[in-house]
C-alpha cells in the first residue's frame, strides 16, 4: 500500500513537472513568434522567427507529440490577433509541427548525438517540402487576395531573378529557405539542448 502511494505520488510530480516544462517553453515559443527577421533574397512581407525552436527542445526531451503540443498552444495564442483568418496559423502549425515531429519521433528511439544530428536533418527536409506545400495551397493563394499573382511574382523575382511562376516561388524561395531555416533551428537546439537536459528531464 505504501509502495503504491509513493508511485502514485512519484508519477503525480513527474506529470506535474511536465506540464510545467510545456508551459514554459510554449510561453517561450510564443514570445519568440513576435521577434520577426526579414527573409534573406525576399520581398518585405516575408518574415521568419525562430518559436519553433521551444517546441523543438521539447520534442527532443519528452517525444514528438510534446513538440506538436507546444506548436498548437503557440498558434491557439496567436489567434486572437491574427490578421489571415487563421490561415496563416493553421501554416504555421502545419509547417512547425512536421519539423518537430519528424525530430521528435526519431530522435526518440535513438538518444545519442549522431541520431540528433540525423534526425535534425530528416526533419528539417521533411519541413522543406511541407513548407513547400502549405505556402503553394494556403499562404501564396492569401497574398494573391491582397496582390495581384503578376505582381505577387514579380515581388520575388527582383531578388531572385529566373523566378517566372509561382511553383517558382515556392521551388526556389519557400524549400530552400526553410530547409536552411530548420538546419539553423537545429544547430541551436543541439548547442543548448544538453545544457538543458537535466533541467527539462528531472524527475
Amino acid at each position: 500500500m505504501e509502495k503504491a502511494m509513493i508511485m502514485q505520488n512519484h508519477s503525480t510530480i513527474r506529470c506535474t513537472h511536465t506540464l510545467v516544462v510545456a508551459a514554459v517553453l510554449a510561453a517561450g515559443s510564443f514570445i519568440l513568434a513576435f521577434f520577426e527577421f526579414p527573409i534573406p533574397f525576399s520581398p518585405t512581407f516575408a518574415r521568419m522567427d525562430l518559436s519553433d525552436l521551444p517546441a523543438l527542445v521539447g520534442a527532443f526531451a519528452y517525444g514528438p507529440l510534446m513538440g506538436v503540443l507546444i506548436e498548437l498552444i503557440k498558434n491557439l495564442l496567436q489567434l486572437p490577433t491574427t490578421s489571415t483568418g487563421a490561415v496563416g496559423e493553421l501554416a504555421n502549425f502545419l509547417v512547425g509541427s512536421s519539423f518537430v515531429g519528424i525530430a521528435g519521433l526519431l530522435y526518440r528511439h535513438h538518444r545519442t548525438r549522431k541520431a540528433a544530428c540525423l534526425s535534425c536533418l530528416a526533419a528539417s527536409v521533411g519541413m522543406g517540402i511541407v513548407a513547400a506545400a502549405v505556402n503553394y495551397f494556403l499562404l501564396l493563394p492569401i497574398f494573391e487576395e491582397f496582390m495581384p499573382l503578376e505582381q505577387l511574382i514579380a515581388s520575388f523575382r527582383q531578388y531572385i531573378p529566373f523566378i517566372q511562376t509561382k511553383l517558382d516561388i515556392v521551388l526556389f524561395n519557400a524549400l530552400p529557405f526553410n530547409l536552411l531555416k530548420g538546419l539553423g533551428i537545429s544547430f541551436v537546439t543541439r548547442s543548448i539542448y544538453q545544457r538543458l537536459e537535466p533541467i527539462l528531464r528531472s524527475r
